[in-house]
């Protein structure tokens, strides 16, 4: 049997390399994880660079033997951030799966709408610490939280500022119900929340996913919105979902909610979302990502506002490890080797 040639530039525990070894006899695994971190921190943008790699990353071998590796491999598994020239110094590679879920991480290489089957991890990340981000954002808001930290800039206490309310009984939105949406849905109704969403595709004779009251499409949004006391952005960015909250879209959400974006900076007009914030009409915005984040720090007028929770890309962070997306591959990685269609392929014209 001829050799299937997989190399790793994402660094992969030994566990997960000897699971990938399993799948087949054929399968020859180069673990080249951290080797390209030179030439990344050449090409990419230095607040990407700062954010993503540590400051012993600076790569291993020279560019030939780099160049020589790409060019014998038929099937990469990939990370974030990533060699923007994959496709040009890879002649033989069939197949890229890509370790995060998003699949806009891939459109600053020619990798994107480019020959190649790409896959990635979406719905199998840490779905329940992305959840948790979420729920804690949400309380975080609901109880005056945000507050505190006024307070104590101010080092004196405004009570009536705090202004706490109550979960249970009132309605959250995930915008977006899949892998993560469906996981922020079941949490929220723990907590006694009722749980609407929307998704790209419903069936109408499916029965709701768990803690679901309501599902729709997308063209039902704006109806949603208007009922809804907490939005939870889920979504995948993509040219439909470019903006998709602008000044329209927080008009119609409740005097009073609490917006949390776990999706892509992109999908918001952060003009208008800072227009909802300083009119007041919206309580608080939990932001795990913003435009251009790895490129730049965020809008001073998102940074400063003291409703505004800004993170740096860290709800899916945990202290436990995640092997999904490892079983994933493997799992794709015996499919390809008896010709059968792989999960998670993304689609170009789709978008993810």
């Amino acid at each position: 049997m001829s050799k299937i040639e997989v190399l790793t530039i994402h660094p992969l525990s030994a566990d997960a390399q000897v699971k990938i070894r399993a799948v087949d006899a054929g399968v020859r695994l180069t673990d080249a994880g951290g080797w390209f971190a030179g030439e990344i921190r050449e090409t990419w943008p230095p607040f990407a660079v700062k954010r993503n790699l540590s400051d012993k990353a600076q790569g291993s071998g020279t560019r030939e033997e780099r160049d020589e590796l790409l060019s014998k491999a038929e099937i990469i598994y990939g990370g974030f951030p990533f060699p923007l020239d994959l496709c040009a110094r890879a002649p033989n590679l069939k197949w890229f799966h890509q370790f995060p879920a998003g699949a806009s991480n891939l459109m600053r290489g020619d990798i994107w709408k480019s020959h190649v089957t790409v896959t990635t991890s979406r719905g199998l990340g840490n779905t329940r610490g992305i959840a948790e981000y979420a729920v804690a954002s949400i309380l975080h808001f609901a109880k005056g939280l945000h507050r505190a930290s006024v307070d104590r800039e101010r080092k004196d206490f405004e009570h009536s500022a705090y202004r706490p309310v109550l979960l249970q009984g009132k309605t959250a939105c995930v915008v977006g119900a899949g892998g993560i949406g469906l996981e922020v849905g079941q949490l929220c109704a723990v907590l006694g929340l009722r749980v609407i969403g929307t998704r790209r595709s419903v069936d109408p004779n499916a029965p709701l996913p768990p803690g679901f009251d309501r599902l729709g499409k997308p063209e039902e949004l704006g109806g949603f919105l208007s009922e809804s006391d907490f939005v939870i952005a889920c979504c995948q960015w993509t040219p439909e979902t470019t903006n998709l909250f602008d000044d329209r879209r927080f008009a119609a959400m409740k005097h009073g909610s609490v917006f949390v974006n776990i999706a892509r900076g992109e999908i918001v007009d952060e003009e208008a979302l800072v227009r909802a914030l300083e009119s007041n009409h919206l309580r608080g915005a939990a932001l795990d990502v913003y435009v251009g984040e790895f490129e730049r720090p965020p809008p001073a007028r998102l940074w400063s506002n003291p409703n505004v929770l800004i993170s740096p890309h860290i709800s899916a962070g945990s202290d436990q490890s995640n092997s999904r997306p490892v079983e994933l591959f493997c799992e794709n990685l015996r499919a390809y080797i008896d010709g059968k269609p792989l999960r998670n392929v993304i689609d170009w014209d789709r978008g993810y």
